[in-house]
Protein backbone atom coordinates (compact mmCIF):
# COMPACT_ATOMS: atom_id res chain seq x y z
CA UNK A 1 0.00 0.00 0.00
CA UNK A 2 2.99 2.49 0.81
CA UNK A 3 4.65 1.46 -2.00
CA UNK A 4 1.61 2.01 -4.53
CA UNK A 5 1.25 5.72 -2.91
CA UNK A 6 4.60 6.79 -3.07
CA UNK A 7 4.61 5.57 -7.02
CA UNK A 8 1.71 7.38 -7.94
CA UNK A 9 2.95 9.91 -6.35
CA UNK A 10 6.15 9.77 -7.83
CA UNK A 11 4.66 9.80 -11.18
CA UNK A 12 2.02 12.44 -10.35
CA UNK A 13 5.21 14.77 -9.85
CA UNK A 14 6.95 13.65 -12.98
CA UNK A 15 3.69 14.37 -15.22
CA UNK A 16 3.45 17.80 -13.55
CA UNK A 17 7.30 18.39 -14.12
CA UNK A 18 7.04 17.44 -17.65
CA UNK A 19 3.68 19.55 -18.16
CA UNK A 20 5.10 22.70 -16.69
CA UNK A 21 5.16 25.95 -18.00
CA UNK A 22 5.33 25.77 -22.40
CA UNK A 23 6.27 29.34 -22.43
CA UNK A 24 10.11 28.55 -22.66
CA UNK A 25 10.24 25.10 -23.96
CA UNK A 26 12.76 25.17 -26.21
CA UNK A 27 14.38 28.65 -24.68
CA UNK A 28 17.03 28.79 -23.12
CA UNK A 29 16.25 28.26 -19.08
CA UNK A 30 18.07 31.14 -17.81
CA UNK A 31 15.96 33.51 -20.06
CA UNK A 32 12.78 32.02 -21.27
CA UNK A 33 14.31 33.88 -24.43
CA UNK A 34 14.13 31.66 -27.20
CA UNK A 35 17.46 30.67 -29.20
CA UNK A 36 18.60 33.36 -32.04
CA UNK A 37 17.45 31.40 -34.96
CA UNK A 38 20.01 31.89 -37.85
CA UNK A 39 20.44 31.44 -41.38
CA UNK A 40 24.47 32.11 -40.67
CA UNK A 41 27.14 28.99 -41.22
CA UNK A 42 28.41 28.12 -37.69
CA UNK A 43 32.39 28.50 -36.69
CA UNK A 44 32.45 25.02 -38.08
CA UNK A 45 32.79 26.32 -41.38
CA UNK A 46 35.47 25.94 -43.70
CA UNK A 47 37.16 29.11 -45.78
CA UNK A 48 36.00 26.92 -49.03
CA UNK A 49 32.40 26.81 -47.21
CA UNK A 50 30.55 29.27 -50.00
CA UNK A 51 28.11 30.50 -47.46
CA UNK A 52 31.18 32.48 -45.86
CA UNK A 53 31.29 34.51 -48.98
CA UNK A 54 27.41 35.93 -49.11
CA UNK A 55 27.81 37.27 -45.72
CA UNK A 56 27.78 40.48 -45.42
CA UNK A 57 30.94 41.98 -43.37
CA UNK A 58 29.97 43.59 -40.23
CA UNK A 59 32.67 45.31 -38.38
CA UNK A 60 30.01 46.37 -35.22
CA UNK A 61 29.40 43.12 -33.42
CA UNK A 62 26.90 42.52 -30.95
CA UNK A 63 27.02 38.71 -29.40
CA UNK A 64 25.15 37.61 -26.24
CA UNK A 65 26.11 34.72 -23.50
CA UNK A 66 24.11 32.88 -21.56
CA UNK A 67 23.51 30.22 -18.63
CA UNK A 68 23.69 27.04 -21.15
CA UNK A 69 27.27 28.20 -21.92
CA UNK A 70 26.07 30.01 -25.90
CA UNK A 71 26.93 32.52 -27.76
CA UNK A 72 24.07 33.69 -30.01
CA UNK A 73 26.52 33.48 -32.73
CA UNK A 74 29.86 31.71 -33.72
CA UNK A 75 30.29 33.20 -37.08
CA UNK A 76 31.13 36.90 -37.66
CA UNK A 77 32.81 38.40 -41.17
CA UNK A 78 34.68 41.82 -40.47
CA UNK A 79 36.50 43.96 -43.09
CA UNK A 80 40.53 43.40 -42.47
CA UNK A 81 42.29 46.73 -41.69
CA UNK A 82 39.30 48.68 -40.13
CA UNK A 83 38.12 48.85 -36.50
CA UNK A 84 36.04 46.50 -35.39
CA UNK A 85 33.78 46.28 -31.95
CA UNK A 86 32.46 43.87 -30.78
CA UNK A 87 29.87 44.01 -27.57
CA UNK A 88 29.20 41.34 -25.03
CA UNK A 89 26.10 41.05 -23.10
CA UNK A 90 25.37 38.31 -20.45
CA UNK A 91 21.54 37.59 -20.43
CA UNK A 92 22.26 34.70 -18.14
CA UNK A 93 20.62 34.69 -14.41
CA UNK A 94 23.40 32.81 -12.40
CA UNK A 95 26.30 34.20 -10.96
CA UNK A 96 29.19 35.75 -12.14
CA UNK A 97 31.33 33.83 -10.00
CA UNK A 98 29.69 30.88 -11.37
CA UNK A 99 28.74 31.61 -14.74
CA UNK A 100 30.37 34.82 -16.32
CA UNK A 101 31.53 35.13 -19.67
CA UNK A 102 33.93 36.94 -21.64
CA UNK A 103 34.91 37.16 -25.37
CA UNK A 104 38.54 37.07 -25.96
CA UNK A 105 40.01 36.86 -29.99
CA UNK A 106 43.21 35.10 -30.42
CA UNK A 107 45.59 35.28 -32.97
CA UNK A 108 45.79 33.37 -36.12
CA UNK A 109 47.47 29.90 -35.23
CA UNK A 110 47.00 29.91 -31.64
CA UNK A 111 46.62 26.41 -30.22
CA UNK A 112 43.16 27.26 -28.56
CA UNK A 113 42.95 24.14 -26.61
CA UNK A 114 46.81 25.34 -25.10
CA UNK A 115 45.02 28.59 -24.38
CA UNK A 116 41.85 27.43 -22.13
CA UNK A 117 43.64 25.03 -20.50
CA UNK A 118 46.16 27.64 -19.52
CA UNK A 119 43.47 30.16 -18.84
CA UNK A 120 42.08 28.12 -15.94
CA UNK A 121 44.76 29.28 -13.37
CA UNK A 122 44.28 32.86 -14.06
CA UNK A 123 41.26 33.32 -12.29
CA UNK A 124 42.71 36.76 -10.88
CA UNK A 125 43.56 37.99 -15.06
CA UNK A 126 39.82 37.30 -15.54
CA UNK A 127 40.93 34.07 -17.26
CA UNK A 128 43.24 35.59 -19.15
CA UNK A 129 46.59 33.92 -18.86
CA UNK A 130 49.58 35.96 -18.55
CA UNK A 131 52.14 33.83 -20.35
CA UNK A 132 49.79 33.79 -23.36
CA UNK A 133 48.68 37.35 -23.42
CA UNK A 134 51.01 38.21 -26.42
CA UNK A 135 47.97 35.54 -28.40
CA UNK A 136 45.41 37.74 -27.63
CA UNK A 137 44.43 40.51 -29.97
CA UNK A 138 41.84 41.38 -27.91
CA UNK A 139 39.60 40.34 -25.11
CA UNK A 140 36.39 42.22 -22.63
CA UNK A 141 36.14 41.73 -19.48
CA UNK A 142 34.54 39.41 -17.57
CA UNK A 143 30.61 39.75 -17.47
CA UNK A 144 28.12 38.70 -14.79
CA UNK A 145 24.21 38.79 -15.42
CA UNK A 146 22.93 41.61 -16.90
CA UNK A 147 26.39 43.16 -17.90
CA UNK A 148 27.64 43.99 -21.06
CA UNK A 149 31.23 44.96 -22.13
CA UNK A 150 32.41 46.67 -25.45
CA UNK A 151 35.94 46.48 -26.73
CA UNK A 152 37.38 47.60 -30.06
CA UNK A 153 40.39 46.37 -31.88
CA UNK A 154 42.19 46.32 -35.51
CA UNK A 155 42.18 42.69 -37.24
CA UNK A 156 45.25 43.76 -39.57
CA UNK A 157 45.72 40.60 -42.12
CA UNK A 158 42.84 38.76 -43.92
CA UNK A 159 42.25 34.81 -42.54
CA UNK A 160 39.97 32.64 -40.10
CA UNK A 161 40.60 33.90 -36.16
CA UNK A 162 39.32 31.83 -33.30
CA UNK A 163 37.71 33.66 -29.98
CA UNK A 164 36.13 31.73 -27.00
CA UNK A 165 35.06 32.02 -23.34
CA UNK A 166 37.79 31.32 -21.10
CA UNK A 167 36.01 30.98 -18.13
CA UNK A 168 36.78 27.60 -16.67
CA UNK A 169 34.33 25.04 -18.45
CA UNK A 170 32.86 27.20 -21.00
CA UNK A 171 35.28 26.59 -24.08
CA UNK A 172 34.20 23.61 -25.37
CA UNK A 173 30.68 25.16 -26.00
CA UNK A 174 31.73 28.90 -26.39
CA UNK A 175 33.71 29.26 -29.13
CA UNK A 176 33.77 30.73 -32.78
CA UNK A 177 35.53 32.75 -35.59
CA UNK A 178 35.83 35.59 -37.24
CA UNK A 179 36.46 36.02 -41.00
CA UNK A 180 38.36 38.70 -41.98
CA UNK A 181 38.77 39.95 -45.69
Amino acid sequence: MKYTFYSILAITILLWACNGDKSTRGSTADTGRLAKATSKPTALATPNNSAIQSMSINNEIEITANDRMQYSDTLFKVRAGKRVTVKLTNIGKMPKNSMGHNFTLLKSGTDVGEFANEALAARDQDYIPPAMEKAVIAHTKLVGPGESDQISFTIKEKGFYDFLCTFPGHYGSMRGKIAAE
